[in-house]
């Protein structure tokens, strides 16, 4: 079995797409009678600073001679790739082994998990490709092979796979605003759901499934199941889909998100932390919240003297009602908070709540007469000033949460292709899926 990898060829403002590239590779080889096993879209570290919107490497499994594979998708790169753009650095790779995951070598599983929650340098791509004597194409600094040898090595390292079908464009309309009737999208939508996935926001009425960028998608029905993917598509009505592909991915899964701690965080990496909520929410100019969250257990030692580690947590103005979320936390609860951390600030994709503080504590009312209590001096309690009673302390009342325990997520328009829907299900706790 041939695994054709590519990755790098579209441009944020020159549009194309490196799934619109990867299919048309695929239905060249099959008019040449090659068969097609299976594309993969893979979602790798969406913390790269270099990377466009998605970051996405694509994987072609065929029974095509490498060589003539290696011709076609080179071909295909040299004249689809948008290299006029400084920033495009588009790669190829073509593996010639079997796909079953025992087939392909360690250091290559290895290689697509880093590309997917760590970072890679074009030098770790290329010693890995001279290592198994890969065939291998780039132009520009490499860059573009890091993606294509993760999506080499994806089919043996990752477990979970979802679905999405794209449909493209006419290439003379690509650049102009797409024709999609907006009612059959959410009807499409609404229908396909829960199995389908990501296709609307109704909070927002916004048809997410229909990119604003110059390239050819038209639009991309995520799910997990194959027949129902498509048949969200085929009920949308549009202008003309001039073709379509199939793709298996790691979008929705999570599989970006590393178990950690606030004292060992790093930036460009996305990590799944437990702690306690330490200031009260607060809303910057822009719409932003910020609220910060510490480690559960005193670190020891340190200028801190025992104090726990302390991390900044935000919900940006484009993650919309999710802010109301965060708002709604308290000093003192619980979380587990889910995110890229940059320059030090974790960008919340979803949290958990833990445990909620359902008491606040404030100043005694007069069991005679019902006026609020007056300090009696530091460390000296309350007391009435018209009654004479006293109490040692503040009184505690039950404090009304616009929160439950549970799981609570960013709106389908703020949501990472990679970060999994709270519909898909498989959470520790109850969930409260956005839609």
């Amino acid at each position: 079995m041939t695994v054709v990898g590519i990755d790098d060829t579209d441009s944020r403002e020159r549009g194309m797409c490196t799934t619109y590239v990867a299919a048309t590779i695929a239905e060249r080889l099959r008019r040449e009678g090659a068969a097609i096993e299976r594309l993969l879209l893979v979602r790798l570290n969406p913390a790269v600073e270099y990377k466009t919107r998605g970051n996405a490497a694509l994987a072609i499994h065929t029974d095509c001679d490498p060589d003539r594979a290696e011709a076609v998708a080179r071909e295909r790169l040299e004249s689809l790739a948008e290299t006029a753009d400084e920033r495009t650095h588009p790669g190829l790779v073509v593996a010639d082994h079997a796909t079953e995951a025992g087939a392909i070598p360690d250091d290559i599983e290895r290689f697509a998990w880093s590309a997917i929650r760590d970072h890679l340098e074009p030098a770790d791509a290329a010693a890995a490709i001279e290592r198994h004597g890969y065939r291998s194409w780039h132009a520009g600094n490499g860059r573009g092979r890091i993606g294509a040898l993760a999506a080499v090595g994806a089919w043996a390292a990752l477990e979970e796979w979802t679905h999405e079908y794209i449909s493209y464009r006419e290439s003379e309309r690509w650049g102009t605003a797409r024709e999609v009737d907006h009612e059959t999208v959410f009807a499409a939508a609404e229908r396909g759901y829960p199995a389908v996935w990501d296709t609307v926001d109704r909070g927002e009425d916004e048809t997410v499934c229909v990119p604003h960028t110059p390239g050819p998608i038209l639009h991309g029905i995520r799910g997990d199941e194959r027949a129902a993917v498509r048949a969200v598509a085929e009920r949308i009505e549009s202008e003309p889909v001039a073709a379509s592909q199939l793709f298996l991915t790691n979008q929705g899964t999570d599989v970006h998100l590393r178990d950690g701690s606030i004292a060992t965080v790093e930036d460009g990496r996305a990590y799944r932390l437990e702690g306690r909520v330490a200031s009260e929410p607060e809303t910057r100019r822009g719409g932003h919240v910020f609220v910060d969250l510490e480690s559960s257990g005193p670190t020891g030692g340190g200028d801190g003297e025992n104090a726990p580690e302390r991390l900044t947590c935000a919900a940006f103005e484009p993650t919309k009602r999710f802010r109301d979320r965060v708002r709604a936390l308290c000093v003192g609860d619980r979380i587990t908070a889910c995110g890229e951390v940059a320059s030090g600030t974790l960008k919340l994709e979803k949290f958990a709540v833990r445990d909620l503080v359902r008491t606040e504590r404030v100043t005694p009312t007069c069991s005679d007469c019902g006026r609020t209590m007056k300090s009696a001096g530091r460390n000296q309690g309350y007391r009435c000033r018209d009654c004479g009673t006293g109490t040692a302390g503040k009184a505690e009342r039950p404090l009304e949460r616009d929160l439950e325990e549970g799981w609570y997520e960013v709106p389908p328009c703020a949501r990472r292709h990679v970060a999994k829907p709270l519909v898909r299900g498989g959470f520790d706790a109850p969930t409260h899926p956005e839609r």
